[in-house]
């Protein structure tokens, strides 16, 4: 609920928010992290998060689960929605590895209450390791559990044919992803019917320096190996809003006047890619020089 006792923002099945996290981060500023609502969308009094403490991550989950207790008050941003059911499909197949459950959970909830059809497909290690199984288990029997450990891994056979009224929509870690994208369209199904949601990803920071021009600012620096965009544009006072640092969420992305690029994110599409003007500048690079208009 909000502190000041006002409804929440409305939002739709797939919506994340983004959540300071308590307890410091780089010179005492806090990080924001990305977390995807899970709860049914219909509900106006609460925001449900589901947040996996992983004790090798980045920190922010770790944060999290030590400072916020009932009554904590924390700094949440309006919904945004990257990950849409599309509206008109007549079957949605949803893809869930571990902790990426968790925006299918609301879409599970919304498909049910609108008597849509769809298969919720959950992947995890084990049933011990099996976050929200009381909550999947009210989507039965559209719901199928695999657990490794049992043998029972998801086939790319375990999906419906082909057909372009299916939809498929994929969360979890990034080799989950990518394995079962690549698997649904090897046996024919469209790109533009699988739908991706990364809660993480691997990001590449190995690369030569470059320089970069902000032209709107009127200042160039200089981007060392391995290190980001938007830091070395922090040094001359060109400060962007960074939120995932992973190219997750789409934060960050800035119009591109010229420059070869390196795309590394997971957020823009194949074709905003190869239009060559838009950049993720938490995460890419760029090959010789990069003219920003900011």
């Amino acid at each position: 609920m909000r502190a000041d006792g006002r409804a929440l923002p409305a939002y739709e099945a797939g919506a994340h928010v983004d959540l300071e996290v308590p307890g410091g981060g780089v010179d005492g500023i806090p990080p924001w992290r990305q977390y995807s609502l899970c709860g049914d969308p219909s509900r106006s009094d609460a925001f449900e998060l589901g947040i996996l403490n992983e004790p090798a991550g980045r920190g922010g989950s770790r944060a999290i689960c030590e400072h916020v207790r009932e009554g904590t008050i924390l700094r949440v941003g309006a919904p945004r929605n990257h990950f849409p059911l599309v509206a008109d499909s007549q079957r949605s197949v949803l893809l869930g590895g571990g902790i990426g459950i968790t925006p299918l959970l609301a879409m599970a909830h919304a498909l049910k209450s609108a008597g849509r059809a769809f298969d919720l497909h959950y992947c995890t290690r084990s049933g011990e390791a099996t976050p929200f199984l009381d909550v999947v288990e009210e989507f039965a029997p559209n719901l199928t559990l695999h657990h490794s450990d049992a043998g029972t891994r998801l086939r790319v056979e375990d999906l419906p044919p082909p057909d372009p009224s299916v939809h498929i929509y994929l969360c979890g870690p990034e080799r989950f992803i990518e394995s079962l994208g690549t698997a649904s369209r090897a046996r024919g199904h469209a790109s533009e019917n699988i739908h991706r949601e990364f809660f993480n990803a691997e990001v590449r920071r190995d690369g030569e320096g470059f320089e970069v021009e902000a032209r709107a600012s009127g200042v160039a620096v200089h981007v060392a190996e391995d290190e980001p965009i938007t830091r070395a544009l922090a040094r001359v006072g060109v400060k962007v809003e960074v939120k995932c640092e992973e190219g997750v969420c789409g934060t960050c992305i800035t119009d591109v006047i010229e420059g070869v690029l390196d795309h590394r994110d997971h957020f823009l599409t194949d074709e905003e890619k190869e239009s060559n003007s838009l950049l993720a500048l938490c995460c890419s690079r760029a090959r010789g020089k990069l003219v920003l208009d900011i």
